[in-house]
C-alpha cells in the first residue's frame, strides 16, 4: 500500500514552500521535492504518469495508457472525512485478490469557489471540498465480477459520508451503474437521463438539455450517458 501527494502549483517553488510550511506542515515539503516547469509541461508530466517526458510530443499520443480492464466511480464529500471512516476504507484494500486500486482524494477550495455553480457545466465547487476517485483495473477477464463487486461495495460503504439529494459524480469517471441511454434506437426519456445528468451537472442539467436542443435537436452526438435534447413544448 502506497500513499503519493501530488499537487500543481501555479507559481514559483519558493512561493509554495512558504505556503506550505504555514497550511501544511505535516508533509515536510523541501525544494528538492519540487518541479518546476512551464504549464504545458506540468500537463506532459502528469500524462506520463509522474516522471519527467522527454518531449512534449507525448501530449499528441492517442495510445491508452492502460490497455486493461477497469471501473471507475466518484463521489464529492461535502464534510471531513473522518479517521474512522478513512480505516474502514483501508481495510477494503487489503484484498490480496485485487490487482491495482486506487484511491484518488482531490482537495477543491480557494479561487474554485469564486466561480458559481452555473458558471460552467460542472457545479461541484463551493460546498463540496473533496472530491473522491476510486479506481481500479486489472487484466483477466475472469476478474471481472470481483473488481466490480468492490468498487460498488466500497461505493455503497461511503453512502452515508458523502454529498446527498443527488449523490454528485464527476462526469469525467463515467460510472454506467448509475443507468445508461437506450440503445435500441428508442429515445430515452428524460427523467430517465436525470437520473446521472444531476449527479454529474446539478441544476445545470435542464439547462444543458435545451442547449443540446438547439445545437442536436436529432441527438446524433450521443453516447451511453450523453445528454437527450430537452423535449420541445407543443402548442394547443
Amino acid at each position: 500500500m502506497e500513499a503519493s501527494f501530488f499537487s500543481l502549483f501555479l507559481g514559483n517553488a519558493t512561493e509554495l514552500l512558504s505556503l506550505m510550511e504555514k497550511t501544511f506542515p505535516e508533509l515536510g515539503l523541501k525544494k528538492e521535492d519540487c518541479l518546476e516547469t512551464s504549464w504545458v509541461e506540468s500537463m506532459a508530466f502528469s500524462a506520463s504518469g509522474f516522471v519527467s517526458a522527454k518531449s512534449l510530443e507525448l501530449l499528441l499520443d492517442r495510445t491508452p495508457l492502460h490497455n486493461g480492464r477497469y471501473k471507475t466511480k466518484s463521489d464529492y464529500a461535502t464534510e471531513p472525512i473522518s479517521e474512522t471512516v478513512l480505516e474502514g476504507m483501508w481495510e477494503r484494500f487489503k484484498d490480496e485478490e485485487l490487482e491495482t486500486v486506487q484511491l484518488i482524494l482531490i482537495p477543491f477550495g480557494g479561487k474554485t469557489n469564486e466561480i458559481s455553480e452555473s458558471e460552467t457545466p460542472s457545479p461541484h465547487r463551493a460546498g463540496y471540498p473533496i472530491h473522491i476517485g476510486y479506481y481500479l483495473t486489472w487484466q483477466r477477464p475472469d476478474a471481472d465480477s470481483k473488481h466490480l463487486k468492490w468498487a460498488r461495495e466500497l461505493h455503497n460503504y461511503m453512502t452515508p459520508f458523502v454529498s446527498k439529494s443527488p449523490r454528485a459524480a464527476y462526469v469525467n469517471y463515467r460510472d454506467l451503474d448509475m443507468g445508461t441511454n437506450n440503445d435500441d434506437g428508442v429515445p430515452t426519456r428524460c427523467e430517465e437521463a436525470s437520473i446521472w445528468g444531476h449527479r454529474y451537472f446539478g441544476n445545470n442539467f435542464e439547462r444543458l438539455m435545451e442547449v443540446k436542443r438547439k445545437v442536436d435537436p436529432f441527438n446524433f452526438f450521443r453516447h451511453e450517458q450523453s445528454i437527450p435534447p430537452a423535449p420541445t413544448s407543443v402548442g394547443i
